[in-house]
């Protein structure tokens, strides 16, 4: 029998549907072309075409925060790849499982500085999971599974696929691999039996425990199980931006968001702590301040699939390597089975201290007359939360606006950058979003700065009517940066004033809706025009350009030494 000869771009999308994607976010060029074909002679995979690479990447990534699935993005060899570093970089640091695949020149012209040629493989060695250039068309189906395993495992993230032209037009039998095995790559999913015995009597002997919420209970779908046991054990939980959602934010037990901009009895639980109970979270510098005050007399319990996060930053009195859900199930069991009693008395007496520490919260700011940032985006929590709706955001003061005052009580419904703070990524993470959520709306908060980094992407979303409300806090500077300079820098103010278009006037003539709010009374009435329109929006809402975020811990501070207003420090 003849057997069935494939060229490998068609391997390439058989392989993709045997993966279970059906969206893709892309942007074609000449070497990616025999791909571009095949994907119009098929009907499985819907494409999604941006206007910037750096776009498709952080799309493909809103779709995997929203879906816990890898997302994917194709692009071209030269300036198309190495306009995804950005994108890669990010995922990366927030563990967003995805699979890029670059385009490259034909495989005979490799090194010889053929035209639109870059070493992407070289370039995203540091930026990505792992990496990947096809030099045989019989070994892509493999590599494919291989880069969805590994993307979609252990600690996620992105993996490169680069696919040079002639393999794509190369012919070959198509047999897609049941199973992956890869010599030096077997995440620990359980953890260790005697280090979960062992975390589990120091937490009933423990009178101040805390337990810090990070993105690893998000990537392990593991909220379930925290709440149980945090319910269980009568522990207060904080969280990092990365772990909102993790735990419900209109608990009595949930002291909210720690760190730089946390609130501040979440900095004081976690300094003043005898137990640590860290679970997912790589201890980055914006939640520990300075490392030599970190939770001085804490013994820290520290679970993560990832061993190089453990006693990377924070050393671990009770390390424990493996998947977030699993082991917190294994404690849960043993719990069943545990003879020992929660002291509530201790317990009791410790959130009673927590509680005083509650009241002790930012002063309210005085401004100019105009909108208060913190107004807007208060209300627009209270007017859109029974819609639930997936809130992305850019980078800044108006991140951190929302992570403070939006509750999110389930997992994946903020969309945001953590670790590489990446200007730019709410616009088309929400396209991305849009997509996983077909038929709802999203809202991303930005400011007047970050929207301007990406805004290109308005045409992408007329064209699949994707519903993304922008909302934009336009204070006329790059806000966070400003505020520094006003603390930090004797309020020389260098090169943060910025300019912006007229952002209604912009977004008519995309096709979008552009709403231009100044008083307060505006804010509702803006909301339900954006709400009902059927597309994308802007609505500039014009605000203080000198409000400040607070709580602010300085950089290299102790967490515990938490300004609560701009005259404190």
């Amino acid at each position: 029998m003849n057997k069935i000869m494939y060229s490998g771009a068609e391997i390439l999308l058989k392989s993709l549907v045997k993966e279970g994607v059906k969206e893709i976010f892309g942007y074609p060029g000449g070497v990616v072309l025999p791909l571009y074909d095949a994907l119009y002679l098929q009907n499985d995979i819907k494409h999604y075409l941006v206007r910037h690479e750096q776009a498709a990447v952080h799309a493909a990534e809103g779709y995997a925060r929203a879906t816990g699935c890898a997302g994917v993005a194709v692009v071209t060899s030269g300036p198309g790849a190495c306009n995804t570093i950005t994108g890669l970089a990010n995922a990366y640091y927030d563990g967003t499982p995805l699979v890029l695949i670059t385009g490259q020149v034909n495989s005979k012209l490799i090194g010889g500085d053929a035209f639109q040629e870059a070493d992407i493989v070289g370039i995203t060695r540091s930026c990505c999971k792992h990496n990947y250039l096809v030099k045989d068309v019989k070994d892509l189906a493999r590599i494919i599974k291989e880069a969805f395993y590994i993307a979609s495992t252990g600690k996620k993230g992105p993996v490169v696929v680069d696919i040079p032209v002639d393999i794509f037009n190369a012919k070959y039998e198509f047999n897609y691999p049941k199973n992956v095995k890869l010599a030096g790559y077997n995440p620990n999913y359980k953890g260790h039996p005697l280090q979960i015995q062992k975390a589990l009597n120091t937490l009933f002997e423990s009178k101040r425990p805390v337990i810090i919420s990070g993105g690893g209970v998000v990537a392990s779908n593991a909220h379930k199980e925290l709440k149980e046991l945090a319910v269980k054990l009568h522990i207060p939980v904080v969280h990092t931006l990365m772990g909102s959602g993790t735990y419900p934010d209109d608990l009595e037990t949930s002291l909210g968001m720690m760190g730089m901009h946390g609130k501040y009895c979440a900095n004081l639980a976690v300094s003043n702590a005898d137990v640590i109970f860290a679970i997912g979270t790589r201890f980055s510098d914006r939640i520990t301040g300075s490392l030599k005050h970190f939770a001085r007399d804490a013994q820290v319990i520290h679970i993560d699939i990832d061993p190089c996060s453990i006693s990377k930053n924070v050393k671990a009195s009770i390390p424990i390597v493996g998947d977030v859900k699993n082991v917190l199930s294994a404690m849960l069991q043993e719990l069943a089975k545990s003879h020992h009693k929660i002291n509530t008395e201790l317990k009791d007496k410790w959130f009673a201290e927590i509680s005083q520490w509650k009241k002790k919260t930012a002063v309210i700011q005085k401004n100019s007359g105009k909108l208060s940032a913190i107004t807007v985006l208060t209300t627009i929590y209270e007017y859109t939360k029974k819609d639930e709706p997936i809130i992305t955001t850019e980078v800044g003061q108006h991140q951190m606006w929302c992570a403070q005052n939006f509750k999110f009580n389930k997992p994946r419904k903020l969309i945001t950058s953590g670790g590489l703070g990446t200007m730019g990524f709410g616009f088309p993470a929400s396209m991305g979003a849009c997509v996983a959520e077909k038929g709802k709306y999203v809202i991303n908060i930005a400011g007047d700065g970050s929207i301007q980094m990406n805004i290109q992407e308005l045409m992408t979303c007329i064209d699949y009517k994707f519903k993304v409300i922008n909302c934009i806090i336009n204070n006329g500077y790059l806000g966070m940066v400003r505020q520094w300079q006003e603390k930090i820098y004797n309020k020389h103010y260098s090169q943060t004033k910025i300019s912006s278009p007229d952002f209604v006037t912009l977004a008519e003539s995309y096709g979008a809706l552009g709403i231009r709010v100044q008083k307060e009374e505006q804010i509702i009435p803006a909301l339900k025009q954006a709400i009902e329109f059927d597309g994308p929006v802007l609505i500039d809402f014009i605000c203080d350009s000198f409000e400040m975020v607070y709580p602010w811990v300085l950089a290299g501070e102790p967490i515990d030494k938490v300004l609560l207003s701009r005259e404190e420090g």
